[in-house]
């Protein structure tokens, strides 16, 4: 999405996080008077969003030549050099520096490749940068930092080297944020990290997720809506139960980090999971919360995936009953432990698998919104005839203005997502 003001610009890729991030970055960015610049906040989940940040950034420089690019985020982290080696960068910020003002301050274009990069040993960072945000550009709901970093090393993942170790954003801060959002206009807020399973563990006393989102819901009382980004299910902790049995305003949709079904791949990915652990998690979300949902992560053409590996992910998604669906075709990243194994899936066979996991992922969202019809939703106006139900369904109808909660009838259903008739207000 490009954000404007001033000549002042902005391409992001990638994770919730990073869209909050680059709020940070634009306003930092405006803070000093650059213009005629773009800044790209770059992914390295996978190859296809590296090479999407590429061609993003020879499309820019070919739309205006004259314009500056920084490039940041999680790629130029990893690939800083690379980055530098494009004729079309005139400089390369770090993850940790792209969030500070003086990263944009008193520049010097024109810089020979060596001294265009400014990249600092993310493993060194120990703390999260504090920032408050007034708002998100052209966003419905506001997301909000909570964790950064991640100190797992699941086999097939790069992004431990992008954002370096996990650490907590204290308690307090993240509380004066969400009231600062709050007052601005915002009725729903979205927890946001890398690891946000792990939010606490660095810092004193005994605090974990479930009891930062029972403070929250505490202490901002005017917080119409709160929802949790993708989480990684073993750490589910007892607290985030009870608030999600006792709170309705914590939203009953949760994304599972789940990656495969099959125990064995699940092993060589250097999960802490099981498909046993992840049925029974669902099994006892759904006693506390009859009405939640849930999305999942899932990466299909892991090395020696085989077929029964690959349908007992295709099972879990049926017995977990679960609704949404990111799938993902392995990526082979440089520098992980899974691209030395020498039994990689061809790609031939993982796109087949993709398109038998994507079919079924319509399949099961179509009968999720089945369920919807006769129903009045509450939903977030999220632009002109679209908004989003408190389960994150897709939800069409005409009239209310983009931040509204408001009461929608469900007629119908597509492929897409429900439709209904806007209630009086």
């Amino acid at each position: 999405m490009n954000k404007k003001n001033n000549s002042t610009k902005i391409i992001n890729f990638g994770c919730r996080l990073n869209s909050y991030e680059a709020q940070i970055m634009l306003d930092k960015a405006r803070q000093a008077g650059l213009k005629n610049t773009l800044l790209i906040n770059s992914c390295a989940v996978t190859n296809e969003a590296v090479r999407q940040t590429r061609q993003a950034i020879r499309r820019a420089k070919r739309d205006n030549p004259q314009q500056r690019i920084i490039v940041s985020g999680c790629a130029a982290q990893i690939e800083a050099q690379n980055f530098a080696n494009m004729e079309e960068v005139d400089l390369v910020i770090g993850n940790n520096d792209k969030l500070k003002l003086d990263s944009y301050q008193n520049l010097n274009f024109g810089l020979d490749v060596s001294e265009k990069i400014k990249v600092n040993n993310i493993m060194s960072v120990r703390e999260t940068a504090n920032h408050l945000i007034n708002g998100m550009d052209g966003r419905a709901r506001a997301f909000v930092q909570v964790q950064n970093g991640c100190d797992h090393r699941c086999t097939f993942c790069i992004i431990p080297f992008g954002r370096g170790p996990s650490r907590s954003t204290p308690m307090g801060h993240v509380i004066e944020q969400i009231k600062r959002l709050v007052d601005n206009g915002y009725n729903e807020i979205v927890l946001t990290g890398v690891d946000i399973s792990s939010y606490g563990a660095d810092l004193p006393g005994k605090i974990n997720l479930g009891k930062l989102v029972q403070k929250i819901l505490n202490n901002v009382p005017d917080l119409r809506r709160l929802r949790i980004s993708s989480i990684d299910s073993i750490a589910l902790d007892e607290a985030l139960f009870d608030v999600f049995a006792s709170e309705k305003r914590l939203m009953a949709h949760l994304h599972l980090s789940l990656q495969s079904g099959d125990n064995l791949i699940l092993k060589r990915m250097k999960r802490r999971h099981s498909y046993e652990d992840i049925i029974l998690l669902c099994e006892n979300l759904r006693k506390v919360r009859k009405e939640i949902i849930f999305g999942a992560d899932i990466i299909v053409g892991f090395p020696t995936e085989n077929e029964q590996m690959f349908e007992n992910s295709v099972k879990i998604v049926r017995e977990a009953n679960i609704s949404f669906l990111h799938i993902f075709p392995y990526s082979r990243k440089k520098g992980t432990p899974a691209a030395k194994i020498p039994d990689q899936v061809p790609k031939k066979i993982t796109k087949i698998r993709a398109e038998k996991l994507r079919s079924l992922a319509k399949e099961q969202f179509r009968k999720l919104c089945k369920t919807k019809i006769g129903n009045i939703e509450q939903v977030l106006v999220e632009r002109a005839g679209m908004g989003r139900s408190e389960q994150f369904i897709p939800t069409y109808f005409t009239g209310a203005k983009q931040g509204e909660i408001v009461r929608v009838k469900i007629r119908d259903h597509n492929n897409d997502g429900l439709i209904g008739d806007l209630m009086e207000i």
